[in-house]
């Protein structure tokens, strides 16, 4: 289970604020614990390639190799290439942060691409015993993206799925300010659209059937985006045969991981029989939650690293308030931690 935010404030607070020694702001909590979350994330890889080596235990709930594999293992998913592609090039997920293993979905059964470098390719394509084909694809991998082989006469971003670790969400403690201008945490998870206001729609219709469409979920069926946002809901006006009004749903949700020039791209057969094109909207500046304090994002580590998850917070609000026996005491804590652990 994920760290609750509010906890590890207030305690960082409490612990600060015991003997005056400063305060953290809601921003510099932000920072930092998002910079923290991302140093201990990092370590789960480092750890677990030590632990691999290290003679292992087989008592339950012991294996500090089997933990260690939980902790990133959180973090592992999938997703189809990031573009519509118009040759054989698939760019990965926008959120990818490790990259683990692909599959041709154009395949029987979708099997698993092959990772070649250039060489290797080159030597391949020499006999026609190793040519690449639908069900042994083969693929070269460069900045940020796959080109694969053979490559085919139609192409969608689905024929190539992503099985990767994607990196934390930035951690984020909102809130909004009470009438003596404290600050009073908001545990609403972070939403990335402003709700019931108008989107930007980049190619219209025509012969759409007139009417009012709610609650279309964004992605879902019939409807893609180019990014990776998800939990978005619309309510689409038609009238006079064209769309003329798009809005993000205020309730339940107006869409989480959006970002400024992502596109959603609607089927036009959600419209009506004679309806003449999908629907295109492009997101600008002026949709995402970008101005606002509110809203909150939980850090996403496990529970246990909570108590190594403050003592990191509190060494570098040490060196923030300009403090720094916080830094040394903190620094010491988290030594005693680091040995104990290695042990």
């Amino acid at each position: 289970m994920a760290i609750n935010v509010n906890t590890v404030y207030t305690t960082v607070l409490s612990i600060l604020n015991k003997e005056q020694r400063g305060y953290l702001t809601p921003d510099e909590f932000n920072k930092v614990a998002t910079q923290v979350q991302l140093e201990i994330f990092e370590k789960f890889f480092e750890d677990y390639n030590q632990y691999i080596r290290m003679p292992q235990t087989d008592v339950e709930f012991a294996s500090k190799m089997d933990h260690t594999m939980e902790e990133f293992q959180i973090f592992e998913t999938s997703a189809n290439a990031s573009n519509t592609p118009t040759t054989n090039i698939y760019t990965q997920p926008i959120d990818l942060h490790r990259f683990g293993s692909t599959i041709w979905n154009k395949g029987t059964n979708s099997p698993p691409i092959e990772i070649l470098t250039n060489k290797v390719y080159n030597q391949i394509k020499l006999s026609d015993l190793t040519q690449p084909s639908d069900n042994l694809p083969v693929a070269k991998y460069n900045k940020n993206q796959l080109t694969v082989f053979p490559s085919p006469t139609a192409y969608a971003s689905s024929d190539v799925t992503f099985n990767y670790i994607r990196k934390p969400k930035d951690v984020r403690w909102g809130y909004t300010v009470g009438t003596l201008g404290q600050y009073i945490y908001d545990s609403r998870p972070v939403y990335s659209l402003v709700p019931n206001t108008s989107l930007s729609i980049t190619q219209n219709t025509t012969l759409a059937t007139d009417g009012l469409y709610t609650a279309i979920n964004v992605p879902g069926t019939n409807v893609t985006t180019s990014g990776n946002g998800s939990n978005l809901q619309l309510n689409i006006t038609v009238a006079g045969g064209v769309v003329t009004l798009v809005e993000p749903v205020g309730t339940p949700y107006s869409g989480m991981g959006f970002k400024a020039d992502d596109t959603i791209t609607i089927d036009k057969s959600l419209f009506g029989t004679a309806s003449t094109a999908d629907i295109i909207l492009t997101l600008s500046e002026s949709n995402i939650l970008l101005n606002t304090t509110e809203f909150s994002q939980q850090i996403e580590i496990s529970e246990s690293l909570q108590t190594e998850m403050i003592l990191e917070i509190l060494k570098y609000a040490g060196i923030i308030i300009k403090d720094p026996q916080i830094v040394q005491a903190a620094s010491q804590e988290l030594a005693e931690d680091e040995n104990n652990s290695k042990r």
